[in-house]
């Protein structure tokens, strides 16, 4: 980045110009905007790369640690003013001290952004501070993201803006050299910030691994009842899962001693039927409920992994109708009688 100051331009903005000045005197009436010694070239790079892994799973949500390395470098000086007194020399000097400063990033402000709906970044804006020259960042700039269950395995972008100042060009003034001391008396400095703003690609990536959805669920569960719910799991990753076994949770108002169900070995695209044999409390509420439940399985290194929680939609029904036990036996008592009635008219007509 070739940054070239203009005297023209710096008289014109002097008033915004962030002043620091020695403690023996304030700006002197005489500075003079059109002292420049030096116009220098370069400025800031910042780097960023993700530390650590950068690869996750389907359904995380993760911090991502960026740091952040100031590359920037001074390609060359170009001189405005011949050095003709001892002051000019002092001041040239100084001047040339304070243009070293060009390639420091202050203030950095980083910003991180996702266009891809299956990505959602989830921090604002961090403050990065101030890096100079060569340095790195004291301390990773942290934002966390969110990965959808439903983003296919693969690579995403992810981008990266730093918006920091830089130090445009330095104006140096002062009276007369002082012999005695070597310095100029009543010098003061001038320096002039811009803003500046480099945007980055970073990318994650999501593990290629198998992965689980209920596809389909049946079984009539009512109150105070028993009942067998069996549950379809489809492995829609991208990798077979081997020797896999369900694990259900039960969870009021839902009882269960058959929490465990054995699928097998599932390629990707495949499915198995987990049935479980659930009990209903007798004063469930008829409604839709959701359990909880887990795949254990073989990766294809041989390593044990557990799945995320897979949810499992069901159903308490109403509770059935049945006659009360005065009703039945009544009825059972009534249903004889007319059956011997039957028997005996007949065997009277025969």
């Amino acid at each position: 980045m070739i940054k070239k100051g203009s005297i023209a331009a710096i008289a014109t903005v002097f008033m915004m110009l962030l002043a620091t000045v020695p403690v023996e005197a304030a700006i002197s009436e005489n500075f003079d905007l059109d002292d420049n010694y030096y116009t220098v070239y370069g400025g800031p790079q910042i780097e960023a790369s993700v530390i650590g892994d950068n690869e996750y799973s389907r359904g995380d949500t993760v911090t991502l640690n960026f740091g952040l390395v100031n590359k920037g470098v001074i390609s060359g000086f170009e001189s405005e003013k011949d050095a003709d007194t001892a002051v000019d020399t002092v001041l040239q000097q100084s001047e040339m001290k304070y243009e070293t400063q060009a390639v420091t990033a202050v203030g950095i402000l980083a910003t991180l952004e996702s266009d891809n709906p299956y990505i959602k970044v989830k921090s604002g804006p961090q403050q990065a501070g101030t890096l100079e020259q060569g340095k790195q960042g004291a301390s990773p700039t942290k934002f966390t993201i969110e990965i959808s269950k439903k983003t296919p395995a693969g690579t995403y972008p992810l981008n990266l803006n730093l918006s920091y100042k830089y130090q445009n060009n330095v104006q140096v003034s002062g009276d007369e050299y002082d012999t005695s001391t070597g310095l100029v008396t009543n010098q003061g400095v001038g320096i002039w910030y811009e803003n500046s703003t480099e945007n980055q690609t970073v990318f994650v990536q999501v593990k290629n691994e198998p992965y689980f959805e209920v596809t389909n669920v049946t079984g009539n569960l009512y109150p105070d009842e028993g009942g067998m719910l069996e549950v379809t799991y489809k492995n829609v990753g991208e990798e077979p899962a081997n020797d896999a076994t369900v694990r259900v949770s039960a969870s009021d108002p839902f009882s269960t001693t058959d929490d465990q169900a054995y699928l097998g070995n599932l390629k990707p695209g495949e499915s198995a039927v987990a049935v479980f044999d659930m009990d209903v409390d007798e004063t469930a509420t008829p409604k839709p409920y959701s359990l909880n439940s887990e795949v254990l399985y073989e990766d294809t290194e041989g390593h044990d992994q557990i799945s995320d929680s897979v949810k499992i939609n069901t159903e308490v029904l109403p509770a059935e109708k049945k006659l009360p036990g005065y009703q039945l036996g009544t009825g059972i008592t009534f249903i004889a009688l007319a059956a011997l009635f039957v028997v005996f008219r007949k065997r009277k007509q025969d």
